[in-house]
């Protein structure tokens, strides 16, 4: 059923017009240092809430498809990664631009990001409604277990060290308890403040942390101007961009499956697939690291294909893989959907809106970074006096818009600054950001999984007896004993 709403969206104009404003944003925000993809999907989610579902998702996807990708384009211009995923594409992707390639490394980017965030999306088609169908099996307290392994696997997969990525994600469950109690209806944690009766609103708290720290975090950072390399074009042959196809597919697996994985994302896919490069190209084009062309095509491939990866448990167990895909998760809250294993059956629509805007932002990556990518050096050297100011007003008018309310202008520059100084110390704010959204879930399934075990005769067989639940706990204990300082440092 999802196939046909997917070709309807992929011939409607309106929606196409949606994905190609989504995706030149993408191209914009994703090709210039120090503005991330996951801070424009942040503040896109505050000016597109009272927009149509369709719409607003639609335009989400180009920006999500198309940021990813536009990351590579400083990278290998200037080697500084417009995205933390495109960090691995500087190692090849600079040194390929210094020696007068750079219009080659920028084709190969190009094909390989659409290779890979096309193969993301075919797997997220063929196996959303497998997984859903399992999750059908979930009970509450599997769901707890889940977003718990989830918060621990972020924990160790971001940030400096794992007891900084579990700090970030505990502060992140206690700010998601502020508000009324779903049980019992009684202010918790609030502190007297009336706006906080509500709980903390997602959308100022993730502006701030994505979007206001940002500008934060480049205002205090010493102003190095980067030498723009120049974009000579050249003539390169599609037999050539083609021989690393076969490679590209086992890279996208890999990034595929990162992405699934809750808080791997991008960066960790990139490094991994690079390393695998490495393993099995015993002949690559020049050594890598000094412009191997097939680091660029591990790196690319392998990160886009993170963006469908991501998306899978999203939509079918409502957990995010990615801080992008927790942004996208509070999309459907505020537009009062509810992802999960019922999801891809009771709304095909919107399944098929996912997925035909997603493949659309892969046509607009194309043809974006075959025929604009290029040109985009005086938009990638773009002053920050002019870039911080137009960032900062965007996340006022982005957080007040949300409820018309002074006070989560206030929430999100208290937030940014809590972001800021989090990012100076070595903490991620995705954890934070991960278990903001998850925090509702985990407590009400977790109070719900008690009051359901306690009639049993046996509370603790009821809890955990079942076989999903065993794994889940299994997974989420060795998660977080494996990283601990002692064990690791044994290793």
């Amino acid at each position: 059923m999802d196939q046909l709403f997917v070709f309807t969206y992929l011939t409607d104009p309106r929606f196409i017009l949606f994905v190609l404003a989504g995706a030149l944003s993408g191209l914009f925000v994703g090709s210039i240092p120090g503005l991330s993809v996951t801070m424009a999907t942040a503040i896109l989610v505050s000016v597109t809430y009272t927009w149509a579902t369709t719409d607003a998702l639609g335009t989400i996807m180009g920006l999500y498809v198309v940021g990813v990708f536009s990351g590579a384009l400083s990278a290998i211009l200037i080697n500084i990664p417009g995205a933390p995923s495109s960090v691995v594409t500087t190692f090849d992707g600079h040194p390929m631009a210094k020696k007068g390639e750079a219009y080659k490394a920028l084709k190969i980017a190009t094909l390989y990001s659409f290779v890979g965030s096309v193969f993301g999306l075919l797997m997220l088609w063929l196996l959303g409604l497998p997984i859903s169908r399992l999750a059908l099996k979930f009970q509450p307290m599997d769901y707890f277990l889940l977003a718990a392994f989830g918060l621990s696997a972020v924990g160790s997969l971001t940030g400096e060290s794992f007891l900084k990525g579990i700090i970030s994600a505990l502060a992140g469950l206690f700010l998601s308890m502020i508000g009324l109690d779903s049980v019992l209806g009684t202010p918790r944690l609030t502190m007297g403040i009336w706006n906080l009766q509500t709980g903390v609103p997602i959308v100022p708290a993730l502006v701030g942390l994505f979007g206001f720290s940002e500008v934060l975090t480049v205002i205090s950072e010493v102003d190095v101007k980067a030498q723009v390399l120049e974009v000579k074009k050249m003539s390169v042959k599609v037999k050539d961009l083609m021989k690393y196809f076969t490679q590209s597919l086992y890279y996208s697996t890999i990034g595929t499956l990162v992405g699934a994985l809750p808080g791997a994302g991008g960066p960790v896919a990139s490094f991994l697939a690079y390393s695998e490069a490495k393993r099995i190209v015993k002949h690559p084009s020049v050594p890598f690291g000094e412009g191997a062309e097939e680091g660029i095509v591990a790196s690319e491939a392998s990160n886009n294909a993170c963006i469908g990866g991501a998306l899978i448990p999203m939509l079918t167990l409502a957990v995010p893989g990615d801080a992008v895909t927790a942004i996208i998760l509070s999309v459907f809250y505020v537009h009062g959907l509810q992802p999960g294993p019922m999801f891809i059956r009771t709304q095909p629509e919107l399944f098929g809106v996912i997925l035909a805007g997603g493949l659309l932002g892969c046509l607009f990556l194309l043809l974006i970074g075959f025929y604009i990518a290029p040109k985009m050096v005086k938009i990638i050297s773009v002053p920050k006096n002019i870039l911080l100011p137009v960032v900062t007003v965007l996340c006022i008018i982005g957080s007040y818009s949300f409820n018309n309310r002074m006070f989560d202008i206030l929430l999100m520059m208290l937030f940014g600054v809590v972001g800021f100084f989090m990012r100076k110390k070595g903490y991620s704010v995705a954890p934070m950001t991960l278990a903001l959204v998850l925090g509702g879930m985990m407590d009400s399934n977790f109070r719900r999984a008690i009051s359901l075990a306690v009639s049993e005769d046996n509370m603790i067989i009821a809890l955990f007896g079942r076989p999903i639940t065993i794994i889940l706990l299994v997974l989420t204990f060795l998660t977080i004993f494996m990283n601990f300082p002692v064990l690791k440092r044994k290793k």
